[in-house]
C-alpha cells in the first residue's frame, strides 16, 4: 500500500513538473529566440547595437525587477493562480510583439513577456524544492536545467530559419498556439504546494528595488558606449536605492528579501558566482551572432546551426552533472567547469577574420561544456544550505542576480565591444569599407572576450570553498 502511495505521489510530482517545465521552456526559448536576429532587426529599424540589445536586456532588467517581489506574491496567491497569471502575461506580451509596427512596441512587447517569465522563473524553483527532499534536488534541478538550455538549442536555428525563410514577426506567431497548450495543460495537471501566509506588503521596498536595479543597468550601458559623468552617477543613484533597500529589509519585521540568506557562506560564495557567469554567458551569445553574420558573412540559419552543438551537449549533460553532484559534492563538478569556460574564452579572445568555422564551434561546445559542470551544480549547493523557511528568498534572489547581471552584461558588453570598434573606425582611412568594418567588429570582440576570461579566472578561489552540505532543519 506504502509503494502505491509513493507511486501515485511521484506520477503526480511528475505531471506538476511537466506542468512548469513546459512554461519554463516557452519562456526561456523566447528569451534566447531574438539574439540571432538582432543584426537584420538592426538594418531594419535602422538602430546600433547598443539600441538593438535592449530587446535582451530591457527583457532581463524586468525580470530581474520583478523575481525578488515574486517571493512575496508566492505566500499571497496559490500556484496554480501564479502561473496562470504569469502565462497570460507572457501571451498578451507575445501578441504585442506579433503586430508591433516599429522597435518601439516591439520593446514594450518584450517588457510585457518579461512581466511573465518573472513571475514564473523562481515559482518553477520553489516548486521543485518543494516537491523533492534534499538528497534527490540534484537530478530534479539537473533536468529542469536540461529543459531550459533545450531552448538555446533550438533557438538561434529556428530563429535563423525563420529569419531567412518568412520575417521575424512569425517567432511570435508560432509561439502563441504553444503557450495556449501550457496554460491548458497546467489547469489540468499543476496543483497549489506553496504556504499562503500573506504577509505586509512593502511598497517602499519594491519601489527601491526597481528603482536600484533599473539605474545601475541602465548606467552600465551607456558607460560601455563611452565613460561620462552621466553614466556614472546614474550607476551611484541606483548603488544608492540598493543601500537603501538593503538597509530597509534588515530593519522592517517582514521584508521584501530576507538578506539572513548570506548568513550561510555557501549561499554568498554562489551569489558571485552567478554574477560573474552570467555576465559572461549573455553577453557572449549575444555578440556571437554579429561576429558570425557580420565578420564570417554566414546566414541567421547557418549561425544557428553553427551553435546548435554546444547547446545540446549542454542540454544533454545538465541532468548527468546533476547526478554527479549528488555523488561528488560540488567542489569537484564546479571547478573543472570553470577552468572549461575560462580556456573557452582566452580562445575566443584570439579570433579574428580568418578564423575558421571549426575554431568556433570548437570553443562554443568548450564553453557550454563548462557551463553545463557549473550553473545548476553551484545553485543546488547554495540552495541546500539554506532552511526550507528562506528557500523562497533564495531562489528570488538568485534568480534576481542571474538576470540583472545577463542584462548588465549585454549593455557593458555590447557597450564595450561598440566603443571599440567606433575608435578603430576612427583611425581607418575608410570607415565605410565592408572589410574595415568587420576588422572593428573583431577588435571590439578581442576587448570584450579578453576581459570576461580575466572575470572569469578571478572566480576560480572563491569557487573552490563551496560546500555541498545539506539542508538546514
Amino acid at each position: 500500500m506504502n509503494e502505491q502511495v509513493q507511486e501515485t505521489s511521484r506520477m503526480k510530482s511528475g505531471a506538476m513538473l511537466a506542468a512548469l517545465l513546459i512554461g519554463a521552456f516557452i519562456a526561456f526559448l523566447n528569451e534566447n529566440l531574438l539574439t540571432n536576429t538582432f543584426p537584420g532587426l538592426m538594418r531594419e529599424f535602422n538602430v546600433t547595437a547598443s539600441t538593438i540589445q535592449w530587446l535582451s536586456t530591457g527583457y532581463m532588467l524586468m525580470i530581474g525587477i520583478l523575481v525578488p517581489v515574486t517571493a512575496l506574491l508566492q505566500q499571497w496567491f496559490t500556484t496554480r493562480r501564479m502561473f496562470m497569471s504569469a502565462m497570460t502575461l507572457f501571451l498578451a506580451g507575445t501578441c504585442l510583439c506579433a503586430v508591433s509596427p516599429g522597435f518601439e512596441v516591439l520593446l514594450i512587447g518584450r517588457v510585457v513577456q518579461a512581466c511573465g517569465t518573472g513571475l514564473l522563473i523562481p515559482l518553477m524553483m520553489n516548486t521543485i524544492l518543494a516537491l523533492y527532499p534534499p538528497e534527490r534536488r540534484g537530478a530534479a534541478m539537473g533536468l529542469m536545467g536540461l529543459v531550459i538550455m533545450v531552448a538555446p538549442v533550438i533557438g538561434p536555428a529556428l530563429s535563423g530559419l525563420v529569419i531567412d525563410t518568412l520575417e521575424w514577426r512569425w517567432l511570435f506567431y508560432m509561439v502563441i498556439p504553444v503557450v495556449l497548450f501550457s496554460i491548458i495543460y497546467a489547469f489540468i495537471n499543476l496543483k497549489n504546494v506553496t504556504e499562503i501566509t500573506k504577509p505586509r506588503v512593502d511598497l517602499l521596498s519594491i519601489v527601491m528595488s526597481t528603482i536600484g536595479f533599473g539605474f545601475i543597468t541602465y548606467g552600465f550601458s551607456q558607460t560601455g558606449v563611452g565613460a561620462s559623468p552621466g553614466s556614472y552617477s546614474l550607476i551611484a543613484i541606483g548603488g544608492l536605492f540598493l543601500l537603501l533597500l538593503i538597509w530597509r529589509q534588515l530593519k522592517i519585521k517582514e521584508p521584501l528579501i530576507d538578506l539572513s540568506v548570506f548568513r550561510y557562506p555557501a549561499f554568498s560564495l554562489v551569489a558571485v558566482l552567478i554574477v560573474v557567469l552570467m555576465m559572461v554567458l549573455f553577453a557572449t551569445t549575444t555578440l556571437l551572432p554579429i561576429y558570425m553574420q557580420d565578420v564570417m558573412q554566414l546566414t541567421a540559419f547557418g549561425t544557428g546551426l553553427l551553435l546548435m552543438p554546444g547547446c545540446i551537449l549542454n542540454a544533454i549533460l545538465m541532468p548527468v552533472t546533476g547526478k554527479l553532484f549528488d555523488k561528488f559534492g560540488p567542489r569537484f563538478v564546479i571547478m573543472p567547469g570553470l577552468l572549461m569556460i575560462a580556456l573557452s574564452l582566452w580562445l575566443f579572445a584570439g579570433i579574428d577574420s580568418d578564423t575558421t568555422r571549426g575554431s568556433v564551434l570548437f570553443n562554443h561546445v568548450l564553453l557550454f561544456l563548462g557551463i553545463s559542470f557549473v550553473v545548476m551544480p553551484a545553485q543546488t549547493a547554495g540552495m541546500n544550505q539554506l532552511p526550507r523557511h528562506l528557500v523562497p528568498h533564495g531562489t528570488a534572489i538568485y534568480n534576481t542576480l542571474q538576470q540583472i547581471a545577463g542584462g548588465i552584461g549585454i549593455a557593458l558588453f555590447v557597450g564595450i565591444m561598440s566603443s571599440r570598434a567606433n575608435r578603430y573606425l576612427h583611425h581607418s582611412p575608410d570607415p565605410a569599407a565592408i572589410q574595415d568594418r568587420a576588422h572593428s567588429i573583431v577588435a571590439g570582440l578581442q576587448t570584450v572576450f579578453g576581459i570576461e576570461c580575466i572575470l572569469t579566472i578571478l572566480v576560480l578561489v572563491p569557487s573552490w570553498f563551496i560546500t555541498g552540505r545539506q539542508q538546514q532543519k
